[in-house]
């Protein structure tokens, strides 16, 4: 059952030319050529990749990209590895990352022809407690290659996280019976302790009526 919850599992437009947009022609030219030098030296990515966000900026690019993801993704998506080597330079990148370079790598993820081998980097950045890198983590990557059982503890997570679910790509299609259940439980022992229902759940709980029980069904009813 489809559920319309949920972003996008499309992967984002490449960003480049929204760059050429808003990037003076000083960071415009730096950002050319320092893919330039990626394509050509992929080790050098190492040192240009921390630098983009000194040379070209931070704000809002779109509602996907900031401009630092953004230019690096530029970078990320010159490489020309292909495989494991391209995960293994993704992903010392992303070990060795502050926070909004590692929000970039995964932002990046979905443009990158790396099959299941960034699995790792989405699997890790779920155990921590950054909600900004645990929403960069659940990206069209993430809702394309994440197996059933640990795209529902993700989405779980976010709800416990107070992520809101409509920044979790793939939901609409992923949503299941069991995720539904997950989350009526939870629902559950909200009601329980006296506390209210996140309403971002009930799209999900509401698609398979048959896991709500008695209480969760009277709170659905007070909900309206």
């Amino acid at each position: 059952m489809v559920v319309t919850t949920g972003s996008s599992t499309a992967p984002p437009d490449h960003p480049h030319p929204a760059l050429t947009d808003v990037l003076d022609p000083t960071a415009r030219t730096w950002l050319d050529d320092s893919a330039a030098t990626v394509a050509a030296e992929p080790a050098a990515v190492r040192r240009l990749f921390p630098a983009t966000r000194r040379r070209c900026g931070h704000g809002r690019l779109t509602a996907y990209w900031t401009v630092d993801e953004a230019a690096r993704a530029v970078l990320l998506t010159a490489l020309p590895l292909r495989g494991q080597a391209l995960a293994d330079e993704v992903t010392g990148l992303h070990r060795h990352g502050d926070p909004a370079e590692q929000r970039a790598v995964l932002r990046t993820l979905p443009l990158l022809d790396l099959g299941d081998l960034a699995l790792p980097l989405v699997r890790e950045t779920l155990r921590g407690n950054d909600t900004t890198l645990i929403e960069a983590a659940l990206g069209p990557y993430a809702a394309a290659h994440l197996p059933d059982a640990e795209y529902r503890q993700a989405v779980l997570k976010c709800v416990f996280c107070e992520i809101p679910l409509d920044r979790v790509s793939g939901l609409g299609a992923r949503a299941d019976r069991e995720l539904a259940r997950m989350l009526a439980d939870f629902a559950h022992e909200r009601i329980v302790a006296g506390r209210d229902v996140p309403e971002d759940i009930l799209p999900v709980v509401r698609a398979f009526p048959d896991v709500i029980g008695a209480e969760l069904n009277q709170a659905l009813k007070e909900e309206g």
